[in-house]
């Protein structure tokens, strides 16, 4: 039977590129109610963005707007509410599968046989019978494009063991992000769960740490493709992918309760935004309520490199081991700025002429200040890149005596 299901669905996704997609996570229904011209409207006309934080108005109760390099928060709208996320929990289940691959734990090319547990998942699936072997590269191909449920929980006991042993990691790797109003039950959002919590802050938390992985974006940009060896469609529940310039991902989300959730990646030039929209009344709400963020971020914001305008020049380090040291910039190298504000951005760099020894790496030597006019942008501390030992007498004497017997220190 699901054999035949599976043929069905890959028909229909043939023959109706925009069809509706799989239900996103509430089982027994199979498809996502949706108003198919209102999505397409909603994700494919471009409008004018809004130019002021004051004007930006969007429907979705919860939200915000980041940028990757810099995570900074330009918008927020009731982003430390804890709601239920859905299949947006998807997020972190994919970092730790990701995480696991490129530690070497696990390879794409690992095949994962189903567990009865793993194959009993309802909502989105690609209908994993018990038993059954797939590589983890169309098991994460199937989470990420298709929202599979019954493949995150595969993948999830692959690494593992157990689903609850997995969903210990993520909030274990939540509290390592500093999402500190989350709690995962589950590796799905499958399930309406009072208690499976999070905040459109803590989703852009994790979002931004799963897009520092290239290696997603190999399966977060794919419109359709088809596992079993082509004999089963995958459709990517994120309209955006299709429709809105520079889509990079990232993951949907509904459950009758969570409703339409979604966190939206895209990058245009060289800068990657994340808008992450939750509790949306409808599905065409949250990829309005996304794609006007987004296009907010790019007509109004621009990464400006951190770094002084000429090559910071050794400091030197009094009696030490060695007589100099390099400084450098310490945190981000960009600063994301208004773009009206660009044009105008000086940097005032200060730096010590000489410090004593012993010195440590990250030892402060300077500051280097980005203004425009008299407004300070943003502060980073210079430091030392490396550490330097103090000379001891041993030191002393040596150096005094090749400076008296060789000419040379």
């Amino acid at each position: 039977m699901k054999k035949i299901i599976s043929i069905l669905l890959t028909v229909m996704l043939i023959f109706a590129v925009s069809a509706p997609a799989y239900a996103e996570d509430s089982a027994p229904v199979f498809l996502e109610e949706d108003d198919n011209e209102a999505v397409e409207a909603a994700v494919f006309n471009e409008e004018t963005p809004v130019t002021t934080l004051s004007e930006l108005k969007i429907t979705a109760p919860s939200a915000i707007l980041l940028e990757k390099e810099t995570g900074r928060v330009i918008y927020e709208k009731n982003a430390d509410e804890k709601l239920e996320p859905a299949s947006v929990t998807k997020v972190m289940t994919v970092l730790l599968v990701i995480e696991a691959i490129e530690s070497g734990k696990i390879t794409l090319d690992d095949m994962v046989t189903t567990s009865a547990y793993a194959a009993s998942m309802g909502g989105s699936q690609i209908y994993l019978e018990e038993g059954e072997q797939m590589s983890v590269r169309d098991m994460l191909k199937s989470v990420v494009v298709a929202s599979a449920n019954d493949c995150a929980v595969a993948l999830a006991e692959l690494i593992s063991g157990s689903e609850s042993v997995f969903v210990a990691k993520m909030n274990d790797r939540a509290r390592e992000l500093g999402m500190t109003n989350t709690n995962f039950t589950n590796c799905s959002g499958l399930l309406d769960d009072r208690t499976h919590l999070t905040t459109a802050r803590d989703i852009g938390m994790m979002s931004r740490e799963l897009i520092r992985h290239d290696m997603v974006k190999e399966f977060t940009k794919i419109w359709m493709d088809t596992v079993r060896g082509g004999e089963f469609g995958l459709s990517n529940t994120n309209k955006l992918i299709y429709y809105y310039k520079g889509s990079t991902g990232l993951k949907t989300g509904f459950t009758s309760r969570s409703m339409y959730c979604l966190s939206a990646t895209a990058e245009r030039d060289g800068v990657e935004y994340i808008a992450v929209v939750m509790h949306c009344e409808t599905s065409a709400d949250r990829f309005e309520s996304a794609k006007t963020l987004l296009s907010f971020a790019f007509a109004n914001y621009a990464l400006i490199p951190v770094s002084p305008d000429s090559a910071l020049l050794p400091v030197r380090v009094e009696l030490g081991k060695v007589p100099y040291v390099q400084p450098v910039i310490q945190g981000s190298d960009k600063l994301l700025v208004e773009k009206d504000v660009a044009p105008s951005v000086t940097k005032d760099v200060r730096v010590v002429d000489k410090t004593p020894a012993p010195l440590n790496v990250g030892d402060k030597l300077g500051t280097l200040t980005v203004k425009s006019g008299d407004n300070v942008l943003g502060e980073y501390s210079i430091v030392a890149g490396d550490s330097v030992g103090r000379l001891n007498w041993a030191d002393i004497f040596a150096r005094f005596f090749r400076m008296l017997f060789l000419g040379g220190l």
